[in-house]
């Protein structure tokens, strides 16, 4: 498993670690996608996928390594703008990749020039975590807040969260704001603990 290290800090959700992309089988070919923006039909993508999967954090970086443009949150903004955008990046030649939390069929588009350029770009589309990706987004989300997990830790969680992004990222939050509360270290109890105060969120696949 490895990982893009961007080229800012983020302070995301009390974390206090640089923010890296952690690099697998789930968002591996939209990485390779988003790296040959000239390829794209008329230079244009729209990037996709499951909360909390790092959109964000891969359009930043697609722009902060100058590969183009990006404009996150796209489905919330005014179409009349993103048009704009559009045609500006076209007659400058710049690749364009717009960011939305819904998926295919999901952002219904009014303005019918806007409808149809979309509707000839280019989606990439991120999966969900596999194993081995969500024991390292725990890893690193324990890392960047400074949580200790102790042995076992990571093979007692694998099997009882549900595999998404936004799991991963909860359960360490939980976990950490209990240890501290009780200044207690990361246990097994401790974790259980954790999952069980989350407001019944998790989802066991192996218990």
């Amino acid at each position: 498993m490895s990982q893009i290290a961007l080229p800012l800090i983020l302070r995301d959700r009390g974390a206090q670690g640089p923010a890296r992309i952690i690099v697998g089988p789930s968002n591996s070919a939209a990485i390779d996608l988003l790296s040959r923006g000239a390829d794209w039909p008329f230079r244009t993508a729209v990037l996709t996928g499951p909360p909390r999967a790092g959109k964000s954090l891969l359009a930043r970086w697609f722009a902060e390594s100058a590969m183009g443009e990006a404009i996150d949150d796209a489905d919330a903004m005014a179409e009349d703008a993103l048009f704009h955008a559009w045609n500006r990046a076209q007659a400058s030649e710049t690749p364009l990749l717009f960011v939305s939390s819904r998926g295919p069929g999901e952002w219904r588009i009014a303005l019918p020039d806007l409808a149809s350029r979309l509707g000839a770009a280019l989606l990439i589309e991120l999966g969900a975590p596999d194993d081995e990706m969500l024991a390292a987004l725990i890893e690193d989300h324990a890392a960047r807040r400074g949580v200790a997990l102790g042995e076992g830790a990571l093979a007692w969680l694998l099997p009882r969260i549900d595999r998404t992004y936004a799991a991963a990222e909860r359960v360490v939050g939980e976990i950490d704001r209990l240890s501290l509360e009780r200044k207690a270290p990361v246990t097994i109890s401790l974790m259980r603990d954790a999952m069980a105060g989350n407001g019944g969120e998790w989802q066991p696949r192996l218990l």
